[in-house]
């Protein structure tokens, strides 16, 4: 492309001028020639920046996956979950078109503005002061948007996230949505974070296209002034009328070149935003590690538990704890039962065992040894835990149980799922094991999620059995035949449980009586009755309807 502007000199000037037609047919070829090169290489150029574009965002995708994949609960607890699909998505498109952008003119704009310089110098240094003096102008203007821009768009991707963070909202309330009939007020809030997401990119957009105006301004004033005194300097002799056309190329050469700079500009605007809050994932200090030293700590000798003195803060400030002073003993094969009002710290504490938080103050051990001293892997793998939330995943039912054990067998599968009551209304589905759920297992109901989450723990078959409220939708007596189920399957598993109805853990070896994140008692059911307020009361209350 720089060569054929010279060639089209030499055709007018020496070819033409002369009458010579085999001079312009050779040239002309010549010319024809290099255009369909540069067509070809512009083809494969685009091709190559597109699979590299891609591929490079393919793998932004999976480090920013697999880096929230190694975040503790508390580095989760600083992104919103709207926020991390919106970097997962929008801001990595907004990098990748950026790279590809880069790809292409970042290698072609400099190679070509700088040869068409030399030759635009060479053919007539005094006509190439126009465009020296105009690119100047263009740097400081294109400079001062990106100052000014790069705020807005900031906002702009806040604004993103708030929309995202409505809809998924939205959708996962879906059914209380229209059980209090409350669409149109949903699509209000809908319609009110998408117009301030369309203010915002107005107000972002509305800066950076005057990049293009500015762009085309300089460009023509360059070529109208070019015109004119070059046409002068044609009439006076001092130029020929193929250098002038040639010239007037590589000034547009020159200009197209700077074009280019400023479309990778604007997207640099654009992406810069996008890029510093990857890289904020990305930087994220994951606060739960493996420990430096694992050889000797490789494996889970037992199910023991003992908290010594802990003391544990969401916040990680001392003045506002959610537990404190915390000693405790279980001793492994042992059930323990944990009650207490809601916000009194039993989650809290059960949590701090798989090490999902690290203490603020004192250790856990489980085993003997301090969790903080063992493989992460090694010790989740040595905990089940069924939460108080019952998440499934799409799929089908086998699917979702195997998690506890990839490599288990339909027996085991089958008999996990007995000791759970779950067996009789899986088979009830036409379908049986091999049932699709949807999102979230939305097709069960809430007491046969937490059956099919009893028996993925159980296929896992820890050392350490966590129930964190989960038979709290189910009725009493298939209650009473789980937890009959799990003593006998699990003699040599440490279980706890964690419980509103004292009827779920008046059986437990010892049962822990939690009240604003301390331990107000331990003791067996009896124990407890006769020397527990708390505890007492709520076996009144349930017992007896007595408030």
């Amino acid at each position: 492309e720089i060569f054929i502007p010279y060639l089209m000199a030499k055709l007018i000037d020496i070819g033409i001028a002369a009458g010579d037609m085999n001079y312009v047919l050779t040239v002309g070829g010549l010319m024809i020639g290099m255009a369909l090169l540069a067509l070809v290489c512009g083809g494969l150029a685009g091709r190559f920046a597109a699979v590299a574009a891609m591929g490079f965002a393919k793998n932004i995708r999976y480090a920013l996956f697999s880096k929230v994949q190694e975040f503790s609960f508390s580095n989760i607890d600083r992104f919103s979950t709207a926020s991390l699909i919106t970097r997962l998505t929008t801001d990595i498109t907004n990098t990748q078109n950026t790279f590809m952008m880069m790809l292409r003119m970042l290698v072609r704009a400099p190679i070509m503005m700088l040869f068409a310089t030399g030759i635009a110098v060479y053919i007539n240094p005094r006509l190439s002061l126009i465009f020296f003096a105009a690119i100047p102008i263009l740097a400081i203007a294109l400079f001062l948007i990106m100052f000014k821009a790069f705020p807005l768009f900031q906002r702009m991707l806040k604004k993103y996230d708030r929309l995202n963070s409505v809809v998924q909202e939205n959708l996962t309330a879906i059914r209380v949505v229209k059980a209090y009939v409350r669409e149109e007020y949903e699509s209000e809030g809908f319609q009110e974070a998408a117009d301030q997401l369309r203010s915002a990119q107005k107000k972002a957009e509305k800066l950076v296209v005057f990049t293009m105006p500015l762009m085309m301004f300089v460009m023509y004033a360059c070529i109208i002034s070019i015109s004119w005194f070059g046409g002068n300097m044609i009439i006076k002799g001092s130029m020929q009328t193929g250098e002038f056309i040639s010239f007037l190329s590589y000034v547009t050469q020159i200009l197209m070149s700077l074009m280019m700079f400023a479309m990778v500009f604007v997207s640099l605007v654009i992406s810069k935003a996008s890029v510093s809050r990857i890289i904020e994932v990305l930087d994220e200090e994951v606060e739960i590690m493996d420990p430096g030293n694992v050889a000797e700590n490789n494996q889970c000798r037992d199910g023991s538990i003992l908290f010594n003195n802990v003391s544990f803060s969401y916040a990680k400030d001392q003045e506002n704890l959610t537990l404190e002073e915390i000693d405790l003993s279980i001793k492994s094969g042992q059930t323990v039962g944990i009650i207490g009002g809601t916000g009194s710290g039993k989650t809290s504490l059960v949590q701090l065992i798989p090490r999902l938080y690290d203490v603020l103050e004192g250790s856990v051990s489980v085993g003997g040894v301090d969790v903080r001293d063992y493989p992460i892997e090694t010790l989740r793998n040595a905990v089940a835990m069924v939460l108080q939330k019952n998440l499934l995943f799409s799929g089908t039912i086998r699917e979702n149980l195997l998690w506890g054990d990839p490599k288990a067998t339909d027996k085991e599968i089958i008999d996990a799922c007995r000791a759970a009551e779950a067996h009789d209304f899986i088979m009830a589905f036409p379908d049986g094991y091999d049932t699709i759920l949807g999102q979230g297992g939305v097709n069960l109901s809430g007491g046969q999620k937490q059956r099919i989450s009893i028996a993925r723990a159980l296929l896992k078959k820890p050392k350490i059995m966590i129930l964190d409220d989960s038979t709290s939708a189910i009725d009493m007596e298939t209650d009473r035949k789980i937890r009959q189920a799990l003593s006998e399957r699990l003699s040599d598993t440490t279980t706890i449980i964690i419980a509103q109805r004292i009827t779920s853990v008046c059986d437990a070896d010892q049962i822990v009586v939690m009240n604003e994140g301390k331990i107000d008692a331990v003791g067996s059911h009896e124990e407890l009755l006769a020397t527990n307020q708390i505890y007492r009361e709520v076996y009144i209350s349930q017992q007896k309807g007595v408030v």
